[in-house]
């Protein structure tokens, strides 16, 4: 399938194009900084139980030290986006940058659980810049038919971040001259280097126009955004999912988001332009990118508490056994963008990524406390080959299917559905899996055992007698094995959804190089 061209003047008045060693010299930067955002969410989850201890926090300061950077992060890359098509993204990056390495800095010598929060609230909203603008920044450098190449290392860079992060989190707290709080300080310089490594190597022009910033749709959104995802890690912990506290939050953020769409849709520079979801390549994609992240992140944050309860592993092994996904969503995303750059062709990735990663859940959902490693480890790669055909892809469908100037807010829309999906995942399968251990616990050793809410806390293996740990092991293999089934069907739902996205053509022409064509058509319009 060939790829439409531009005329010969459209090309001429775009910007010089960045040679591939140019183009690698600032992915270097971009993919240092992309790294340390996404292990900013997963490297504290072998540590919690050390930083919890060690700060005298609670169980519910347990759960919102995650869910704090998650929410942030979340609520702000819809701004983020929108301010890419405004502003220089190269200086958006780099104070993106400049915020995680501050929140880093806090977290790393916090004194107490409360500046720890206030910490990863400001590691998110950092950690929510870098995660937008980096897709952003991609392809406003390289043509969609070029970006399969780069966005399958990019996509594997998103993924070792995830996966990773409980490994080097392990391998810190277990490490005794280090411990829990260079979980945090790891970061810094790296983000440091991304920021210098931006500043040597990237090179984009910047667009000058009169702006106006949609403060109230900005607002509306973060506020009803984060109202719903504060209710999705409280319901089932802290009050009944069917409870007037639920109705009261769902009802809130409903309200809020519905004024957000009519703010938006009179806005004249709305945060999200909501005639990108007349595309209906846009449109699925959101839908299956939020498919994604629930299924994703909510099953696979809980895989290392299942090493190291159910299989009695220490952080560091826990962290280890978290290769082969790394390694299947590593290879399927390098091979999917050096096959979609060579053919063009990049549906059939998308549909063969969901059939494979819904395969991976399902196998995912038959583990117990007996399960061994080596079958474990095959299906773990399983699903890592499906995220890594699918999660990548969805972004490059939706750029190719918007005009330039939309490019960031289309990409910045997918990342915060995705991002939203995962922190809903892991707050509602969290909440599940709470109730499902404490139900079998009450089933297998009475409901004085369960009793009092001490299955919300991770119980310590060492204290229990021989009995007893066997009986919390099949709990946790078993409640953990649900949330994969769970996960299944949303990722067989996103499989289906990808099915009704039309393939296009890939644009042979960079971000830039487009935007210049349409602004050069757009002047000629005028002119006429």
């Amino acid at each position: 399938m060939s790829a439409p061209t531009a005329p010969l003047d459209a090309v001429d008045a775009a910007p010089a194009r960045m040679s591939p060693r140019e183009v690698l010299q600032a992915l270097s930067g971009l993919m240092v900084g992309m790294f340390v955002s996404i292990l900013a969410s997963t490297v504290v989850a072998n540590a919690l139980p050390r930083i919890i201890a060690d700060l005298h926090g609670s169980q519910t300061v347990y759960t919102w030290i995650v869910t704090t950077e998650l929410l942030a992060m979340t609520a702000t890359v819809p701004l983020w986006g929108k301010m890419a098509d405004l502003y220089s993204k190269k200086l958006l990056i780099q104070s993106s940058l400049a915020l995680f390495v501050a929140g880093s800095l806090i977290a790393g010598f916090t004194p107490n659980v409360e500046v720890l929060l206030v910490s990863r609230i400001v590691q998110g909203i950092g950690a929510g810049g870098m995660t937008a603008l980096a897709t952003i920044v991609m392809a406003a450098m390289i043509p969609p038919r070029e970006l399969g190449r780069y966005a399958g290392i990019f996509g594997a860079v998103f993924g070792v971040g995830t996966i990773a992060g409980p490994l080097i989190g392990g391998v810190l707290v277990d490490t005794s001259w280090l411990g829990w709080r260079w979980c945090f300080l790891i970061g810094v310089p790296f983000s440091l280097l991304s920021i210098f490594l931006l500043q040597r190597t990237l090179h984009l022009p910047v667009t000058r126009r009169k702006v106006r910033i949609d403060w109230l749709g900005a607002l509306l959104i973060t506020t009803g955004v984060s109202l719903l995802l504060i209710w999705s890690s409280l319901a089932g912990n802290k009050f009944d999912w069917a409870s007037g506290w639920s109705a009261l939050m769902v009802a809130g953020g409903v309200v809020l988001l519905a004024v957000a769409i009519f703010v938006e849709s009179r806005a004249a520079e709305p945060i999200i332009p909501l005639k990108i979801f007349r595309s209906r390549t846009v449109s699925l994609a959101t839908t299956a990118s939020v498919l994604v992240g629930v299924a994703m992140f909510g099953g696979t944050v809980f895989l290392s508490q299942y090493f190291q309860i159910s299989l009695g592993k220490t952080p560091t092994v826990a962290g280890l056994m978290s290769l082969p996904m790394i390694f299947g969503l590593l290879v399927s995303s390098t091979v999917a963008g050096q096959l979609i750059t060579k053919y063009g062709r990049w549906k059939m990735y998308l549909v063969a990524g969901g059939a494979i990663m819904t395969a991976g859940m399902i196998l995912l959902g038959t583990i117990d406390a007996q399960t061994s490693v080596v079958v474990l480890s095959i299906y773990m790669a399983v699903l890592g080959i499906g995220v890594g055909m699918l999660m990548q892809n969805l972004v490059l469908a939706a750029q190719n299917d918007v005009p330039a100037q939309e490019l960031g807010a289309a990409t910045s829309v997918l990342t915060f559905f995705r991002s939203m999906g995962g922190a809903i995942g892991v707050s509602a399968l969290g909440a599940v899996l709470a109730s499902r251990i404490t139900t079998l616990t009450a089933e297998k050793l009475g409901p004085a055992a369960a009793g009092g809410g001490s299955t919300n806390e991770v119980p310590d293996l060492t204290k229990l007698p021989e009995p007893v740990l066997r009986i919390v092991q099949d709990v946790y293999g078993i409640a953990t094995a649900d949330l994969f089934l769970i996960g299944a069907p949303l990722a067989l739902l996103a499989m289906i959804v990808v099915l009704f996205i039309k393939e296009k053509p890939l644009h042979t022409l960079s971000g830039e190089e487009r935007r210049a064509q349409e602004e050069a058509a757009q002047a000629a319009s005028l002119s006429h």
